[in-house]
């Protein structure tokens, strides 16, 4: 547990799930990325999804939902997922109910990110796992996630998600807000057009969660971006504005699938950047 403020961080695993490893690297030559997460015979990496709870004081929120447990067999081979979601055991174990969370913040609507948020009733019908919440996400992200394109369609499973646009848990935010006395989300774009990051903030302390933006302790590095982002040179411009500005400020940083380092702290070392493991 790492504290900032009258806010306490948690982070558990909902699930592992494995990409190809050139996807995750972009143009970053497989010599040197597997170096730092070795891929299987199939070129497949793991990827812990990292989800974290913040407490502050009567109110839960959770930053993003991960993939939960209603893909069918077809989404879950896509996913190469072996296990099931661990969603609601891992609030658990931290006193907390699925209908105790007040605020789920995306980073944004992919499936690894979203689908958690909806789970099955007793008679099969896809509802809202957490049903007091208000979810939060960017409007550009929401008109991505719900009119995907060729390119899109996979990531976001729109069958899914919609149930969020058919209820009133919905709250649709452009830009940047406050959400709470300290908590602050803004939208960085580059993984997506509507890709949003978390500024948390407290006592002098600082924490970011920026996703899919620096998603492992391997993906400090400038050029180290995902073929998947839809904006590549947006991700490496926010990279380099925001990797200064924690090694400045001494901010702590939430990786949301890194396999060891779930929450660290930059530093220089050997005129790298690298993450100092202070929660793993």
């Amino acid at each position: 547990m790492l504290r900032i403020g009258e806010y306490q961080v948690f982070s558990f695993v909902e699930n592992r799930f494995y990409l190809d490893g050139g996807m995750m690297f972009g143009v970053v030559p497989k010599t040197m990325w597997e170096k730092m997460i070795p891929p299987n015979e199939k070129n497949l990496i793991p990827m812990d999804v990292n989800l974290f709870l913040l407490k502050y004081k009567n109110k839960n929120i959770l930053l993003d939902a991960g993939f939960g447990d209603t893909l069918n067999d077809k989404e879950r081979k896509l996913y190469t997922l072996y296990t099931p979601s661990t969603l609601d055991v891992g609030l658990l174990n931290f006193g907390v109910r699925p209908e105790d969370i007040d605020m789920v913040i995306f980073s944004h609507m992919h499936a690894d990110h979203g689908c958690g948020a909806i789970k099955k009733d007793e008679n099969g019908r896809e509802t809202l796992r957490f049903p007091r919440a208000k979810h939060f996400v960017q409007k550009r992200e929401w008109e991505e996630a719900t009119h995907p394109d060729e390119r899109t369609k996979a990531a976001y499973l729109l069958d899914h998600i919609q149930i969020l646009a058919q209820s009133s848990a919905l709250e649709i935010v452009e830009g940047e807000a406050e959400i709470l006395s300290g908590l602050r989300i803004k939208n960085t774009g580059g993984h997506t057009p509507g890709h949003q990051g978390v500024f948390l903030e407290g006592n002098g302390e600082k924490l970011i969660y920026y996703a899919d933006i620096i998603p492992t302790t391997a993906h400090l590095r400038t050029a180290y971006v995902a073929s998947i982002d839809l904006n590549p040179r947006e991700t490496m411009k926010i990279k380099k504005e925001i990797i200064p500005f924690c090694l400045e400020k001494g901010c702590y940083v939430a990786f949301d699938h890194d396999l060891k380092v779930k929450i660290g702290k930059l530093k220089i070392v050997n005129e790298k950047v690298v993450a100092e493991p202070i929660v793993s």
